[in-house]
């Protein structure tokens, strides 16, 4: 094979993990649409229950929303190859935690006693691999983008099935995803 031809081979793999990637989010964004009105109470685990407040719930919507439409807006500039937008979005995700947001010492301390340490390991483990699709996408490392970008989608959907199963069902069958995701 030419490189020319490696190269095509590339891209379409690419444009085929975007498009995978993409239809993914668009399935859980229609689950949560339709579970928008629900109320704040969030299986965290088994046996326990994870209460919010109403202002809480809303940050932590927000914050996935922004999440989701970053991903969202990733996919295009991977198949464009468009690396500074990709670095800018992961970074913006990276800097995302929660508790570093526009919480009150209240709410802070609401998270504290409401989320599992399994949780909030999971949260920055994900806030760590979108600084690595950054620091990818500064390095214009295409392969190394994707391989990032597939791992921070698996870990949403691991959180969801993990913690927000009542909200997303079809997890609990199909995302078995241990700690030990080495690649």
């Amino acid at each position: 094979m030419t490189n020319k031809q490696i190269g095509r081979s590339s891209t379409k793999k690419t444009i085929g993990l975007a498009v995978m990637v993409a239809i993914s989010c668009y399935f859980i964004s229609i689950g949560q649409a339709s579970d928008a009105n629900e109320h704040a109470v969030h299986t965290i685990e088994k046996g326990s229950v994870l209460h919010l407040s109403h202002d809480l719930k809303a940050i932590l919507n927000q914050e996935m929303r922004a999440i989701e439409a970053g991903m969202m807006k990733i996919i295009p500039a991977i198949s464009a190859g468009n690396w500074e937008t990709i670095a800018t979005i992961a970074t913006n995700i990276k800097d995302s935690f929660i508790l570093k947001q526009k919480l009150t010492k209240q709410q802070i301390q609401e998270l504290h006693h409401a989320l599992s340490s399994e949780f909030v390991e999971m949260d920055q483990n994900f806030h760590t691999t979108a600084g690595k699709l950054s620091h990818a996408a500064h390095q214009q490392d295409g392969e190394l983008v994707n391989f990032y970008f597939y791992k921070l989608h698996s870990q949403c959907m691991t959180c969801h099935s993990t913690y927000a199963s009542q909200r997303f069902p079809s997890f609990q069958k199909t995302v078995k995803q241990g700690k030990n995701d080495h690649h």
